[in-house]
């Protein structure tokens, strides 16, 4: 499967490097210079619109069964020129103005890294060695399969919504990186929500995020160090990717197994605190160094935690609301003063825009679904993995992020990948309702063996 991705890949470059391209477009909206006194006041004010704002709007998309993110993401669309900035100027610019974007970057880059971090002691890696085969299969074919129609949508996309000052591989490889995401902690949070996490389907979906998490993000950062490395040093910052990656894993994790083991038979300290906030920045740092981005390195750290450990229990328990609903507004903010649906304008535009959604659920659920059927499920629950498979979230905000500050998309794109971010998790409940009813089955720890009882711990 991936050799043969690979070279459909290599085929889409070999057309793709020779489309045109326009010119360099307009900067960042949002990537002012803060030049004014009232600096730290704008960025406070706007942390507490987009806080108010998304609890509020989160209560609101609860009522219809949606995660409480959606609200949030919509809050800072809202608040930004998208909505606000349309009817009333002058209060969005004094909510979100563009003046703030610098500091109100560095709290959403903190809140994302300390995020990912929590993501990653989520992560149960005991999921990747103890499943099937089958279940392996089903999530690198979800991964695949949008990956390869993204790069193919970006033959079409390339030479109207990029500029030529941006590679085709490296916009290629984006756009199918931007396709291919699963959002697993918004997936587990809707299955939880519904009941349905320790069901046959509920375990084999968190099985295959949490491996799709861990390919994904390693795709990233590969595609992050294609982009920002010269083509004579792109090989050299995937060597030290891979030679950091095999560092944390063979070196220091069973290293850091011996240390989790002692700091667990100890109570909780401000000390052990700060030793795993070390330990957080440095490994960021370290990415970034290399050149891809630093919240992969506060990932990679927190998958080779054991999730099961007191500090990796404790130290989620107090930092998740911290994050979650101090930090990531920020993040939700700076989302929505970049997002210019403004931008998507005349019939062109929206069709492309709906172009994108078709293919970026296509991929997602049609790979899931044909990998499923493979592997001998049924087509109901075949199409019900399909679609909590294609639930997207903030793990897509995150990705797009990195893609506008890289400059490899533009805000034109940016506001139509944002939109395809929030329909397809918009999309997941009522889909689910259809064809995952509350009638399913707990898995029967006997019946599978030893592997389900791990599983099921989850």
């Amino acid at each position: 499967m991936i050799v043969a991705a690979v070279a459909l890949f290599l085929t889409i470059r070999q057309f793709g490097e020779q489309l045109p391209a326009a010119a360099p477009g307009d900067a960042d909206p949002a990537a002012g210079v803060l030049n004014d006194d009232h600096g730290l006041m704008h960025v406070l004010i706007a942390l507490a619109a987009v806080i108010v704002a998304g609890r509020l709007l989160g209560k609101v998309f609860k009522v219809f069964r949606q995660p409480p993110v959606i609200g949030e993401v919509v809050a800072g669309i809202m608040l930004g020129p998208s909505l606000l900035g349309q009817l009333a100027p002058e209060a969005s610019q004094f909510l979100l103005p563009p003046s703030a974007a610098p500091l109100l970057g560095i709290v959403a880059q903190l809140g994302v890294i300390l995020y990912m971090f929590l993501v990653g002691l989520d992560l149960n890696l005991g999921l990747l060695n103890k499943r099937a085969h089958s279940t392996v299969a089903i999530s690198h074919a979800s991964i695949v399969t949008p990956f390869l129609l993204g790069a193919l949508l970006a033959l079409l996309l390339y030479p109207r919504l990029s500029s030529s000052d941006v590679p085709f591989t490296s916009f290629a490889l984006f756009l199918g990186v931007s396709m291919s995401v699963t959002a697993f902690p918004v997936l587990a949070r809707i299955l939880t929500d519904r009941r349905i996490d320790k069901t046959q389907l509920g375990v084999l979906a968190l099985a295959c995020a949490a491996i799709d998490d861990v390919t994904a993000w390693c795709l990233l950062a590969f595609v992050v160090g294609v982009a920002q490395a010269k083509a004579d040093s792109g090989l050299i910052v995937l060597a030290m990717t891979l030679a950091y990656v095999a560092f944390m894993f063979l070196a220091l994790r069973p290293l850091l197994a011996r240390l989790v083991r002692r700091l667990d038979a100890r109570p909780f300290s401000a000390n052990v605190a700060a030793l795993v906030f070390v330990g957080v920045l440095a490994s960021a740092a370290a990415t970034e160094w290399i050149g891809i981005h630093a919240i992969f390195g506060a990932f990679l750290l927190g998958a080779i935690i054991p999730h099961d450990s007191a500090l990796a229990r404790t130290f989620t328990h107090k930092l998740e609301e911290l994050v979650t609903v101090l930090l990531l507004p920020a993040f939700f903010a700076l989302t929505g003063m970049r997002t210019q649906i403004g931008l998507v304008s005349g019939l062109d535009q929206w069709l492309l825009c709906g172009l994108i959604i078709l293919v970026a659920t296509a991929g997602k659920f049609g790979g899931t679904l044909a990998a499923a059927r493979l592997t001998g499920l049924g087509w109901r629950d075949g199409s019900a993995l399909g679609v909590l498979m294609n639930t997207r979230g903030l793990m897509e905000l995150i990705v797009l992020n990195i893609g506008l500050d890289l400059k490899v998309i533009s805000p034109t794109l940016f506001a139509m990948l944002v939109l395809m971010a929030l329909v397809t998790t918009v999309a997941t409940t009522p889909l689910l309702s259809l064809l995952a009813p509350h009638s399913i089955e707990l898995i029967s720890p006997a019946a599978d063996g030893p592997a389900h009882k791990d599983l099921l711990a989850l």
